[in-house]
């Protein structure tokens, strides 16, 4: 991939991702903040300023490569946002609400993002098809963002809703595996579809998963709002 394509791919998936990335981490600091644990607000993280929630390899390095060798998803990650839940004024009812602030705001982004495609008459042609594919690009990581998350694994906001909707026979060993949880999710969709291939079968099954939710998502998103 030439260098000119490659800071075209850039210029167009750099700011989607800047806002979906600092919109989800703001929004999970202040619903924490308003339940009653002010650990991310006092750290300054209930904010739109991207570089407080900005994880050098997670949000910069990563996506940057998968671009760069013309992958064809993105995946990175945050900083996370610190949340003290035994400090919420009902800890297992508001962990859910805070783990789901994170995917509801993405949702809304989407659906904001596919509203601006009806304003794109106002722009001159070569900004309209510059903007249209920034838009294009919002909705989608914002909805890939969302949907990603859900995935009831804890760290992982559908983890933490799991944990604190399921009874407690069950919610307490799947928050065990908190500590293990994201090298789970890393295996399960980086290596498990390597091993995949290598005895010719198809385990690529989580982005299978993700790539239907977000299709009909999509689809859904765009009758609305387009």
């Amino acid at each position: 991939m030439d260098l000119s394509h490659t800071i075209y791919l850039f210029s167009i998936w750099a700011l989607p991702v800047l806002i979906a990335i600092t919109f989800h981490e703001a929004a999970h600091g202040w619903a924490a903040w308003k339940l009653g644990d002010d650990t991310a607000y006092r750290m300054g993280r209930v904010t739109f300023n991207p570089i407080k929630h900005i994880d050098p390899m997670g949000t910069l390095v990563i996506p940057g490569m998968l671009l760069a060798f013309g992958s064809p998803f993105l995946f990175g990650y945050a900083k996370p946002v610190p949340v003290a839940f035994g400090r919420l004024r009902n800890p297992r009812r508001d962990m859910v609400l805070v783990a789901a602030a994170g995917p509801a705001i993405n949702i809304i982004l989407a659906c904001a993002s596919a509203f601006l495609i009806n304003l794109l008459f106002v722009l001159p042609a070569s900004a309209a098809n510059w903007t249209a594919l920034v838009i294009e690009k919002s909705i989608i990581i914002n909805l890939i963002l969302a949907t990603f998350n859900m995935i009831p694994i804890p760290p992982l906001d559908g983890g933490r809703i799991a944990v604190g909707l399921l009874p407690r026979s069950l919610a307490m060993p799947l928050a065990r595996i908190e500590p293990m949880g994201f090298f789970i999710v890393l295996g399960l969709i980086f290596l498990l579809p390597m091993l995949g291939r290598e005895f010719g079968m198809d385990l690529n099954f989580v982005w299978h998963v993700i790539e239907y939710v977000v299709g009909n998502l999509l689809r859904v998103i765009l009758t609305v709002f387009a």
